[in-house]
């Protein structure tokens, strides 16, 4: 090479800039973008998160259909668990594991959709405003509202009364507020309780009389509050059953295994749907059926459902 006027270019010049550690405006700006899609996006549904919201001890949001789908027994949805569970990580085993984020919402002129707000501050909830949630009512706040008013001890919305370890980040950025919510969860677990407040599965409950009775463990798709004389019944039964008896068109009712009318209704919607679901599966495997599979080149022609009754010689040409 050379004698031809051309260059050979160095690295200099070839690479612009050198590698160099991000700043901090740009950790910040990433950091936001990640809380804005969290904000917006059920993370193990990956469907916008809508109305009901439920969240675990951790802060993060859900979708309560896609938790729901994720308790169920794997007999009954078609749904990957191994995937929900990736993000879940053991965080979730019943629905006495999230509470139900009760959020203030808000009409928006300019998106033209309804936008979650604080109802004190009125203030928009999201990535650019420190949000927090009340146990066990559910509530949703400023942080800087529930600051202010961190001496009354009652919910402004429900007055229910809440000690200030039960009031939760959502989706906490910092290693302040996820160390906090770890240590309110090791709490509450020496005590017997989960994050919504209720007694654990499987803890002991002791009766006026002193005596102690240990209630039955639940698996990992349990959907109801187990009662005290231990009478319950399978979850296929509970959601197969309604209380009353219900046309095939009406709106379903609310089981009779599970107490939350509102977590019943959507439990059978959800059923309903991972039904439809496997019927049109079924119907596209019947219709695909009627077609003739590809010859095997054996020279045999079977003949679809047009041609079923009637033998076509192998060496048959078209003339």
């Amino acid at each position: 090479m050379g004698n031809d006027g051309g260059s050979i270019p160095t690295r200099r010049e070839l690479v612009k800039e050198a590698a160099r550690n991000p700043t901090a405006t740009e950790l910040k700006d990433k950091q936001k973008e990640h809380l804005a899609h969290r904000w917006a996006t059920c993370p193990v549904s990956l469907r916008p998160l809508m109305k009901p919201v439920v969240s675990d001890y951790s802060g993060d949001l859900y979708n309560k259909d896609a938790i729901i789908q994720f308790l169920l027994p794997a007999e009954a949805i078609s749904v990957d668990k191994e995937e929900y569970e990736k993000f879940i990580q053991g965080r979730i085993k019943s629905l006495k594991d999230v509470v139900e984020v009760l959020f203030e919402t808000e009409y928006d002129e300019e998106t033209r959709s309804e936008r979650w707000i604080c109802p004190v501050t009125s203030k928009a909830l999201g990535p650019n405003v420190k949000a927090v949630y009340l146990v066990p009512c559910g509530h949703a706040f400023s942080h800087e509202a529930i600051k202010e008013m961190k001496s009354e001890g009652k919910c402004v919305q429900c007055t229910t009364p809440y000690e200030e370890r039960d009031v939760v980040p959502i989706l906490p950025s910092t290693e302040k507020d996820k160390a906090s919510v770890m240590k309110r969860i090791e709490t509450l677990r020496s005590l017997g309780l989960t994050h919504s407040l209720k007694k654990a599965s499987g803890s002991k409950k002791r009766k006026a009389n002193g005596d102690s009775k240990v209630e039955p463990a639940a698996g990992g798709a349990d959907l109801q509050d187990r009662k005290p004389n231990g009478d319950t019944k399978s979850l296929a039964g509970n959601l197969s059953r309604s209380s009353t008896p219900q046309s095939v068109t009406s709106t379903p009712k609310p089981s009779s295994g599970i107490k939350n009318a509102v977590t019943a209704s959507l439990t059978a919607r959800v059923l309903e749907e991972e039904e439809a679901r496997k019927r049109r599966r079924r119907e596209n495997e019947n219709i695909s059926s009627l077609y003739a599979k590809k010859s095997d080149g054996k020279g045999t022609n079977e003949g679809d459902f047009m041609t079923r009754g009637y033998s076509i010689p192998a060496n048959a040409r078209h003339r």
